[in-house]
């Protein structure tokens, strides 16, 4: 199972955690524009990444940015005036501006679909008017997108609550895209029986295509955030990998340590069975 991580806050703190990791890995990086990330990704080559038989000195944006980071997915974040995630509800102009710089590109992308509820309850009132041209714009974004589209969702909630979601524009459906189910056992009292059936319920619906969040081992812009025991992430991991989801991210890298560490390389270990549920 891959296992990746999410990081909301790249510091030279956070990303140095990168330094921990032995195994091949992905990160999910947050960042204000196209053009914040690139820079974001070329100074991770720059630090992890000193290639001596270069001889041309020449940096290729292309390449892994060292050994075990093989891909860096750019995550679009907005102000909290503009609703910091991606919904209907955002402000439009930051839509389009978010779009429009991804226009043509290849870069990997990763939108958080979640509503700005705790960021600026205005944006209801506010862009009620552009609702459905607001999730027109994503729908379209996420249809022609010529890189992976990856889509960061609220945690499953079963099929009816799902239908909502995606009629509020917070869920799509679409063969191309990687869905990324937000598990996050810090925040919500999920009994194992649940996680099982949703982790079933996904991978029939999405294949290979869908992925699961686990965390928080790190708190994230609310600040508040319930730090994940290192013995749930342990279990969490387990259930995952035992029903063969292809990929876990968590949240947030600069939450790695020593602790956490040593549970996800045991989960990174070959299954002797691969059928408990």
């Amino acid at each position: 199972m891959q296992i990746s991580f999410f990081e909301e806050f790249p510091t030279k703190k956070s990303l140095d955690k990168l330094k921990l990791i032995n195994w091949p890995t992905k990160l999910y990086l947050a960042a204000k524009s196209l053009e914040e990330f690139e820079r974001l990704k070329l100074s991770l080559i720059k630090n992890y990444n000193s290639d001596k038989k270069n001889k041309s000195n020449k940096i290729n944006k292309n390449r892994s940015i060292n050994n075990n980071l093989k891909e860096v997915i750019y995550w679009p974040i907005l102000s909290k005036k503009e609703g910091y995630w991606i919904s209907p509800f955002s402000q439009r102009k930051a839509l389009k501006r978010i779009f429009a710089e991804l226009k043509g590109s290849r870069v990997s992308a990763m939108l958080d679909l979640e509503l700005p509820t705790t960021k600026n309850t205005w944006l209801y009132l506010t862009q009620a008017f552009n609702f459905l041209r607001n999730k027109a714009l994503i729908k379209r974004f996420i249809e022609e997108h010529k890189g992976q589209v990856y889509l960061a969702e609220y945690y499953p909630e079963g099929i009816i609550k799902e239908k909502l979601m995606e009629f509020v524009g917070i869920h799509y459906r679409r063969s191309k895209v990687k869905i990324i189910k937000m598990l996050y056992h810090s925040l919500h009292n999920y009994n194992e029986s649940f996680i099982v059936k949703e982790l079933q319920r996904g991978k029939k619906e999405f294949g290979n295509n869908f992925l699961v969040a686990y965390g928080t081992i790190a708190r994230g812009v609310d600040g508040s955030e319930p730090i994940l025991s290192v013995k749930q992430l342990e279990k969490d991991l387990k259930i995952a990998r035992n029903m063969d989801v292809k990929e876990a991210v968590i949240f947030r890298l600069g939450g790695l340590n020593k602790e956490y560490l040593s549970k996800i390389e045991v989960s990174n270990k070959p299954l002797e069975n691969n059928n408990n549920y």
